[in-house]
């Protein structure tokens, strides 16, 4: 489907594509997904498409909000959330459900719904649970509406990161030492899923890291110095997901690279490398958003380095059966090894993110980078594909 070509009533002027921004969400990451979606709205061209705001309140209610990209900014360290700018604190926005409709209805309690309009594509600038994972993308295909991103399947794999390495691993990747607790290991036999991760430390050394399995933006993760921090950091992973993922500490360089689906097929960025930050034990979520610890882009690697990581990328990304977009985050390791870490089918997407930087870098710029993959969802169809 090209924006050319959307249908139109012989009596009707032609109209711009319709772009649903999505944000928000019932995951730990709401507030920098709400930073992302600000981010984009602001990059969207107004002469090209039309505009469609749509929040997803921490309860999971879905409302109208304001179109104001500069109330989704970090305000005084702090992240802002979808009930700020939801113009009503009943009504709701419902998607369709028939394929052969894409009308979005406004209700509230009492009144007679109200129809939006029809929707052309989603922009679901989602991260974690409930949004990049693969829930809404199904969501979308029942309706039959185009969206940015991945589908269903490469969605839940990049956001379970246990089956993400498992892919991985199937297609040749090389991944790091690792163990995974499952809530029922831990509720059946605490000791027995402790051992498993100590046996790690044996085999590996100390520090861990500790980390919810299904999260992202470096949320609940813990690094682990030695036993005496363990448990602390398995109960603060375990308060954003029962499932946890244990990973051995890899010395090296970590290096980040974007995939961008054009219509010949995926290409990779130039690749960025995140310096140790200062002021952080590792590259943590304040580090990311709250203090901007800058990435190196382009990385300072050797040509060969960088077409190998360039390959990596694109491998990991057509593995997964991703589409659209991913970042895949990768260690050199001292003997010169890529050793992949995960990839993000959604990644951060503000402008002092890595993905937007390193397509910069490549020579593509923020809004046009935004207007691609809005292209490249209308030229996608749902469904098997």
């Amino acid at each position: 489907m090209s924006t050319e070509n959307l249908p139109q009533s012989p009596d009707q002027p032609q109209r711009k594509p319709r772009v649903a921004v999505v944000f928000g969400g019932r995951s730990s990451e709401h507030g920098i997904s709400m930073v992302t979606a600000g981010a984009v709205l602001r990059a969207i061209d107004r002469t090209k498409y039309d505009v469609l705001p749509i929040g997803i309140t921490q309860s999971g209610r879905w409302v109208l909000t304001a179109d104001d990209p500069e109330r989704m900014a970090i305000t005084e360290r702090r992240t802002p959330n979808v009930e700020q700018l939801a113009d009503s604190s009943e009504g709701g926005v419902v998607l369709p459900v028939d394929p052969a409709n894409r009308e979005v209805v406004y209700a509230e309690p009492g009144s007679v719904p109200k129809a939006l309009g029809e929707i052309d594509v989603v922009f679901p600038v989602l991260h974690g649970p409930y949004g990049e994972d693969g829930t809404l993308q199904g969501l979308l295909e029942l309706s039959g509406v185009p969206y940015v991103g991945s589908g269903v399947l490469a969605s839940a794999v990049g956001q379970d990161k246990e089956y993400m390495k498992r892919v991985f691993t199937s297609f040749g990747l090389k991944v790091g030492p690792y163990v995974v607790i499952r809530p029922r290991e831990w509720e059946q036999d605490e000791s027995a899923a402790r051992k498993k991760i100590i046996d790690l430390a044996g085999d590996h050394g100390w520090p861990l890291f500790v980390k919810p399995a299904r999260a992202g933006s470096s949320i609940g993760i813990t690094k682990v110095e030695d036993l005496s921090g363990l448990d602390d950091a398995i109960a603060e992973a375990q308060r954003h997901d029962p499932k946890i993922l244990v990973e051995a500490a890899l010395r090296g360089r970590e290096i980040e690279c974007g995939v961008l689906e054009f219509e010949d097929g995926p290409r990779a960025s130039v690749p960025a490398e995140i310096p140790p930050p200062d002021t952080h034990a590792y590259y943590d979520f304040e580090a990311k958003y709250i203090d901007s610890t800058p990435g190196i882009v382009p990385a300072p690697l050797t040509p060969e380095e960088t077409a190998e990581v360039r390959r990596l990328a694109v491998d990991a990304f057509e593995a997964a059966s991703c589409e659209g977009l991913v970042r895949a985050d990768f260690f050199l390791t001292e003997d010169g090894e890529f050793v992949i870490n995960e990839i993000n089918t959604m990644p951060g997407f503000t402008p002092i993110s890595m993905y937007p930087q390193m397509w910069q870098a490549s020579g593509i710029s923020y809004p046009d980078l935004v207007d691609r993959l809005i292209q490249a969802a209308l030229r996608r169809s749902t469904g098997l594909r």
